[in-house]
């Protein structure tokens, strides 16, 4: 994120949550304050750090604003905590501590996994708990809407390709002897899974993560 530290991205995330709430508002010091837990003091230095970067408009004694730049920054950091709390969730079936999570991980991936991240989704619009996704900033490849998902969501009678295979060492094996590997194109019949006309079984501690081939 342009040499942004992880607390300098924390900061920004922060006040562009309170923006995209309240688009007019000054966001105060105090408020600032008490949405990072530090000191009001320790805030105003940051701020005035932000602002020499064009990142805030710095305004005394009472808070600051976003800059346009500072917006697209904000932006994209909350999409990525929210695209990382999608993939924790639906995709490795993480169920606890999800945001907490992501906010860690948000700030270790840079544009390039963040867009590929986006892309396996399918560029969603909302997390499943309704949250809206930043558009700002956003590199939407139209051809790659198809999402990445279990193939228990799949509906039956419909192509799919393996993206990950899930499971213990001792499975994998006998999955790849019957083409069960990722790039695979299968078929989710009404029996099961089928590679050509072979259906294929697996033990209940196998999980595939699969992409929809219209």
């Amino acid at each position: 994120m342009e040499n942004l530290t992880e607390f300098e991205e924390m900061y920004i995330k922060r006040i562009y949550e309170v923006h995209d709430h309240s688009p007019d508002a000054i966001v105060r010091t105090s408020q600032l304050a008490e949405l990072m837990s530090i000191s009001s003091a320790s805030v105003t230095e940051m701020i005035q750090r932000l602002a020499n970067r064009d990142l805030v408009t710095y305004i005394p004694y009472k808070g600051c604003r976003l800059t346009p730049s500072g917006f697209h920054h904000g932006a994209c950091v909350k999409r990525r905590q929210l695209l990382l709390e999608i993939l924790l969730s639906d995709v490795l079936g993480i169920k606890e501590d999800i945001t907490e999570i992501a906010c860690r991980m948000e700030h270790a991936i840079d544009s390039t996994v963040e867009s590929a991240i986006d892309r396996s989704l399918g560029f969603p619009v909302k997390t499943p708990d309704g949250k809206k996704i930043p558009v700002i900033g956003r590199d939407i490849d139209e051809e790659h809407r198809n999402p990445i998902v279990a193939l228990d969501d799949l509906p039956l009678e419909s192509s799919f390709e393996v993206v990950m295979v899930i499971c213990p060492p001792s499975e994998l094996p006998a999955l790849e002897s019957a083409g069960v590997t990722p790039g695979a194109t299968m078929y989710n019949s009404e029996n099961g899974p089928m590679i050509s006309d072979l259906l294929i079984r697996w033990a209940d501690s196998v999980r595939l993560l699969v992409r929809l081939i219209d």
